[in-house]
């Protein structure tokens, strides 16, 4: 007997559907028996949870940057991946998300803690940091904890602060302190420079590139022993994305990657001191609008950021026109003769001149660096030439290759420079001594008035985002805030 059509046809999509069933479940289980890494792998993507912070990520003018920043794009790589990243501000938040499994890595400056430990599983250490109590300079020092009674301590909450001092106050019972919700360190940090708390606690790697920004603030003594920073990943039986992990550290460490990075991100910060902070601060509203139009347009012409080339500039001048040294060199960039001429300018005290012919002098310095060289080191050591001269840069990386080192990192550069004064280095070089310490201290002021001129010139400023996310209806308190 001949079956209906619509019975065809409903044998037909049972088959179709059990079919199906079976396929997915076939690619579902594969897709089970993969490893983490694996999965990583396969997808093309790597999950990172961070935060916004200069320690770990945030972005500058020319995109996204931080130590963790480039050291999970250098992971990635490593895996031949993409990175996905999410920013999340609190801690809490952030390992609830590996422990869910729903981030792979958490790349947000994580200080390994006895506590955390039972939650998460962390990777290799890969900077000892202390945690340190900050206080503003024209009140009284606090020595040690008991000190701490006299004054408001306010810390950001779920961070391993509150840990440190819990532990602490079992030996200093009067200790107290205020959990902050609303802000991050930066923000706490802000709070005790205008004097609306006394005191905060921040990780020592933290304190040195903030306090940059805010050169009336001192740290005091740490709460904690020293402790390191690292990844954080979920307390899984899969091993494999954590012995990834371990094996791209032992690498970095051991190629000098690590020391590179921490260099580029740590190794010029405390190169001004109090009164160098104050003064910048001053001339940036006294000099620099007087020029700004300049450096603004230089910038434009040779992709440059005018903050950069302003940077260069104050380091040479001091944003004085008429400035000249005793060596000759005169003008905004402190162009010598031979130069002046090369570039064909007629007066070197002309601002425009003097920007313009500065800058285009930087770029031919920057060309002349072998391109092997990669940024930001390619920048570092045109700087350096900048002051120094072309020439005896190279002899400098000369010595650092009889020295056995690459002389293509500005890390390794930087320490022969010096070597230049030494009778017995200089005498191997072709351009004989020079004053090798100058352009290293040279380099690193320069790239500290830069991070400050974003610092001052960015339109989100710590301020306005702590008066708007901690103080949204405090008119009194705001009015304050800006009158400081």
């Amino acid at each position: 007997m001949e079956r209906p059509a619509y019975l065809i046809l409903a044998i037909k999509s049972t088959v179709f559907l059990l079919f199906f069933i079976s396929i997915t479940t076939w690619l579902s289980s594969c897709e089970q028996g993969l490893t983490q890494l694996e999965r990583i792998r396969k997808s093309g993507i790597l999950k990172i949870a961070t935060r916004v912070d200069p320690t770990t990520y945030y972005h500058g003018p020319n995109g996204p940057i931080g130590i963790e920043y480039d050291l999970v794009q250098l992971f990635a790589k490593h895996l031949g991946v993409t990175v996905q990243f999410s920013t999340i501000d609190n801690f809490s938040e952030i390992l609830e998300q590996i422990e869910a499994g729903k981030t792979d890595i958490a790349a947000a400056g994580l200080t390994i803690t006895k506590n955390r430990q039972k939650r998460i599983r962390f990777g290799p250490g890969y900077q000892k940091i202390t945690e340190q109590i900050i206080y503003r300079s024209g009140t009284k020092r606090p020595k040690k904890p008991e000190h701490l009674k006299y004054g408001l301590l306010e810390v950001v909450n779920n961070t391993s602060h509150i840990e440190s001092l819990k532990k602490l106050k079992q030996t200093v019972p009067e200790l107290t302190w205020e959990i902050n919700n609303n802000l991050n360190t930066s923000g706490l940090v802000y709070l005790v420079d205008q004097g609306l708390i006394d005191y905060t606690v921040a990780d020592s790697n933290q304190f040195a590139l903030i306090r940059r920004f805010y050169p009336k603030l001192y740290s005091t003594f740490s709460i904690s022993k020293p402790r390191y920073l690292a990844w954080a990943l979920n307390r899984s039986n899969d091993d494999s994305l954590y012995n990834e992990v371990t094996a791209f550290f032992k690498k970095i460490k051991m190629n000098n990657t690590l020391d590179q990075l921490i260099e580029r991100h740590y190794g010029y910060v405390a190169s001004l001191n109090y009164v160098d902070l104050c003064k910048f601060r001053k001339h940036v509203k006294s000099r620099l609008p007087a020029f700004q139009n300049i450096y603004e347009k230089a910038g434009k012409k040779h992709k440059l950021d005018w903050r950069f080339i302003a940077a260069i500039s104050y380091q040479e001048s001091h944003w004085r026109n008429k400035a000249i040294s005793s060596t000759g060199v005169k003008g905004l960039m402190m162009l010598t003769r031979n130069t002046a001429k090369q570039l064909k300018i007629k007066d070197r005290t002309n601002p425009y001149d003097s920007i313009f012919g500065g800058t285009k002098y930087f770029q031919m310095l920057h060309k002349k660096i072998p391109e092997r060289i990669t940024e930001p080191d390619r920048t570092w050591m045109a700087l350096a030439a900048y002051n120094i001269g072309f020439g005896h840069l190279e002899d400098a990386r000369i010595v650092t290759l009889k020295l056995g080192k690459n002389p293509d990192l500005w890390l390794n550069v930087k320490k022969s420079l010096p070597l230049l004064t030494k009778k017995k280095w200089y005498k191997q070089t072709k351009h004989g001594y020079a004053r090798g310490n100058e352009p290293v201290k040279y380099v690193e002021n320069i790239r500290s008035y830069y991070d400050l001129l974003i610092w001052l010139t960015e339109d989100d400023q710590i301020e306005n985002r702590v008066i708007s996310a901690y103080y949204p209806k405090n008119t009194a308190l705001t009015i304050k805030a800006n009158a400081l």
